[in-house]
């Protein structure tokens, strides 16, 4: 009969999980098969993969089948399994507390046989722990202690099948969502699309509460956190930044291995003051590394497993993720490391001072800069596109000459002086330098050209030839007067006439001041150029220094036949300064307005306004032409209505004047009108002492 019953039980349950493949239907019909057929009530108990509870289905043996789950605590399936056997286990040799808080001694009266899942033990890596446990079993009961174990190694091999497949559509799941990863994170160069797309996916697909991405710092190896995937626990905070081997992602990142860490707390390598800091709490981590040719870039972390605990197939999930993640991470960086490069190209490309022209090896215009479309006076639809021979002409030297001489070099700089024809007959003097760019081949891909204009350049070289012309004129003139007086003196022209020795001797001293006054602006200038004209840290009182200066140019106004008129405000306060310098720069400005005054009337304004110094410097002279403005302040220059007229001068006052209110951290604006007068605005910084 034990013979028949099994042979019976066993086709039948051949035949009924012949096309089961799921774990849950194998377990149902195998409680179902051997409860029908013993007439006996049937127990068969799964566990989830971390042990925590039991899925448990209960057959009468009429037909009646139960499922329910049981915590793995209330189960007390553990005792019966361990054993490694099918065992007989009476409900009296059972301890009172393990009676009471057991759901499986709640059925018994008597007896449990049971027999562990997988049988043998040890010998089946796929199939999750369980238990077959007959309750109460009659003498009569075709399954005993002794032919038991047989049916659970059948049952077995349809588990194993049913987790097989299990683990295989898994797989293929996985192998989905990492294809579906691998084509979304692929297809944008946009890093934080990137993040978003794999932290949702991940997400899902591990059961993990949260993803956290770290990049690795090329400067100073730190793992610096992705802010975005955070979450609102760490908005107020700064981003997270782990030193190299800090913490789980750090030793991640340092040894280039994976981590599975299912109780963070027990881990030395756990950084917890992220949590400390956050109010989040970790409870487990799988952590990969970002592998990019065997360089690590950054880490890729599932934190928190909402279903149990981390294991190999999460890892091998993660790690798949990982590298096309990293690819797509690189990819990213260095499409936003050559679009800053082209933005930081076209940046200095469009602000330089100088024209740039590039042309490809053939000759044709690729691009120019709005430098050298001003240059030329040209638009740039007349050059892009254009052969650069009918767009760029010179004189003397030809363009195309030049041009076949940087092609022909490779480690030299070429460059040609030459004039530049505009737009029209006009040419502009310019220096134009060139050079090649080449491919991997080391062929020609481009050409590119600098053209530096001359004119300011030539402008300067003729303020300087006029200023050392001035020079040597003004020299020359006292010079000469001072060496006729002094002859006139030894001749004793004036021996007898001590009127006519006064007179000659207060022209010598005259001119002589005039000699000493240009050594002295001389000197100022080369103080200047040498920076040791600086700023003081002394409070200068302005009042003392407007008392000493403006009565004896009052004088010379006066003896000019203009009038002079001051107002200065009786409680400046002090500005920060040299004495000497704040002297100098008033003394020229109120000079000028009395030279270049021939009528009318020079005034002295100087107030406190909005927390500066204001001094006013006006006249009713020959003002400044409008095109003079722009080099006013320039070294050496001089504006041509004062050539014209004869008015003698160096060029060099209001260079110095500007320099030296600069120095204090001042302002100087000029208003004028050619025939109707000049002003000069100072401002200057009060002391705040």
């Amino acid at each position: 009969m034990d013979g028949n019953g099994t042979t019976m039980l066993w086709q039948r349950l051949v035949e009924e999980l012949a096309d089961v493949f799921d774990a849950h239907g194998v377990c149902a019909a195998a409680a179902a098969e051997i409860a029908r057929y013993t007439q006996t009530t049937t127990v068969v108990g799964i566990s989830d993969p971390v042990r925590k509870h039991y899925d448990v289905w209960i057959s009468q043996g009429d037909s009646l089948l139960t499922q329910t789950r049981w915590d793995s605590d209330k189960a007390s399936f553990a005792s019966l399994m361990d054993t490694g056997r099918a065992v007989l286990q009476p409900k009296h040799n059972l301890a009172a507390n393990e009676l009471v808080k057991s759901e499986l001694w709640q059925l018994p009266r008597e007896t449990v046989l049971a027999v562990p899942l997988p049988f043998p033990p040890g010998r089946h890596k796929l199939t999750w722990p369980g238990i077959i446990c007959l309750v109460d079993p009659a003498e009569s009961c075709p399954l005993t202690l002794n032919n038991i174990e047989p049916l659970a190694i059948q049952v077995t091999t349809f588990l194993d099948r049913a987790f097989l497949r299990q683990r295989s559509d898994q797989q293929a799941i996985e192998f989905g969502i990492v294809s579906d990863i691998s084509y979304s994170i692929t297809s944008t160069l946009h890093l934080e699309e990137i993040f978003r797309q794999v932290a949702d996916a991940v997400r899902r697909a591990l059961g993990a509460e949260s993803i956290s991405i770290g990049l690795t710092d090329d400067t100073s190896g730190e793992i610096i956190f992705v802010d975005a995937l955070m979450g609102p626990l760490f908005n107020n905070l700064p981003p997270i930044r782990l030193q190299p081997g800090q913490g789980i992602a750090g030793w991640v990142a340092t040894k280039g291995e994976p981590l599975i860490v299912n109780n963070v707390y027990a881990d030395q390598r756990f950084y917890s003051k992220v949590d400390h800091d956050s109010g989040y709490q970790t409870h487990s981590i799988l952590c990969v590394p970002l592998l990019v040719e065997q360089r690590v870039i950054g880490v890729l972390e599932a934190i928190n497993k909402q279903n149990g605990h981390f294991d190999e197939n999460d890892l091998r999930l993660l790690q798949a993720i990982s590298g096309p993640l990293a690819v797509a991470i690189e990819n990213a960086r260095l499409h936003a490391d050559v679009l800053a490069e082209k933005r930081r190209i076209e940046t200095i490309f469009a602000s330089m001072s100088e024209g740039l022209l590039t042309i490809n090896k053939d000759g044709w215009v690729t691009a120019a800069n709005d430098a050298l479309l001003t240059l030329l006076r040209a638009e740039s639809d007349t050059l892009y596109g254009q052969r650069v021979l009918d767009v760029i002409q010179t004189q003397p030297a030809s363009f195309d000459g030049f041009w076949q001489q940087v092609l022909e070099v490779e480690d030299e700089y070429p460059q040609l002086a030459c004039d530049l024809r505009q737009d029209g007959d006009e040419c502009v003097p310019v220096l134009i330098s060139g050079t090649t760019t080449r491919d991997a081949e080391g062929e020609v891909d481009e050409v590119v050209f600098v053209f530096s204009d001359l004119r300011q350049i030539r402008e300067v070289e003729r303020m300087r030839d006029d200023f050392f012309h001035n020079i040597i004129h003004e020299l020359r003139t006292p010079l000469a007067t001072i060496l006729m007086y002094a002859r006139l003196l030894r001749e004793g022209k004036a021996r007898d006439d001590s009127a006519k020795a006064d007179r000659f001797l207060g022209v010598i001293e005259r001119e002589s001041d005039r000699l000493q006054k240009m050594v002295r602006q001389m000197l100022q200038l080369a103080k200047l150029e040498a920076r040791e004209i600086q700023r003081s840290s002394e409070p200068v009182n302005l009042i003392p220094i407007f008392d000493q200066m403006l009565p004896p140019l009052a004088d010379q106004a006066t003896e000019k036949g203009l009038l002079f008129s001051r107002r200065i405000q009786t409680n400046l306060p002090p500005v920060l300064g040299n004495e000497d310098t704040l002297y100098m720069i008033f003394k020229n400005l109120i000079e000028n307005s009395i030279k270049f005054t021939p009528s009318g009337s020079v005034r002295v304004d100087a107030r406190q306004e909005n927390g500066q110094i204001c001094i006013e410097v006006s006249d009713d002279g020959i003002g400044i032409p409008e095109q003079a403005m722009p080099n006013l302040f320039k070294r050496f220059y001089r504006a041509q209505t004062a050539v014209e007229r004869g008015i003698a001068g160096t060029g060099l006052g209001l260079y110095m004047v500007k320099e030296g209110i600069e120095k204090h951290g001042g302002t100087i604006d000029v208003a004028s009108a050619e025939g109707k007068g000049t002003t000069f605005t100072v401002r200057l910084p009060v002391a705040n002492l």
